[in-house]
């Protein structure tokens, strides 16, 4: 069974930095495409970012593009998002989610494609 446990979110400023990380563990980190979605209030969830196996194909969901980096590193087990220029809109619960599928290369953009899901981290970014 594979377990995700993010970490790293908080308060910040609006234009301000922040960089959430998400472990693996139960698994072959190697074989599972990541994401990274978000949930603010009131809100539905919605896809911010995913990446591939190997890290070489990643998306982005149109309102993070150019702001957010999502990175992994195999060799420990984790994915990255670095988040910069914070805005308020960017206020939200922010889950990690992998998949093993083998359907595609291509990381999933869809909720629904991933059954692995971490408990969440909150990112608040005040004005």
């Amino acid at each position: 069974q594979v377990q995700l446990v993010e970490s790293g979110g908080g308060l910040v400023q609006a234009g301000g930095s922040l960089r959430v990380s998400c472990a693996a563990s139960g698994g072959q980190f190697s074989r599972l495409a990541m994401g990274w979605f978000r949930q603010g209030p009131g809100k539905e969830r919605e896809f911010v970012a995913s990446i591939s196996r190997s890290g070489g194909i990643t998306f982005y969901a149109d309102s993070v593009k150019g702001r957010f980096t999502i990175s992994r590193v195999n060799d420990k087990k984790t994915v990255y998002l670095q988040m910069n220029d914070l805005n308020s809109a960017d206020t939200a619960v922010y889950y990690c989610a992998a998949t093993a599928t083998i359907l595609t290369v291509n990381p999933p953009r869809e909720g629904e494609e991933y059954p692995y899901w971490g408990q969440g981290t909150q990112v608040t970014v005040s004005s």
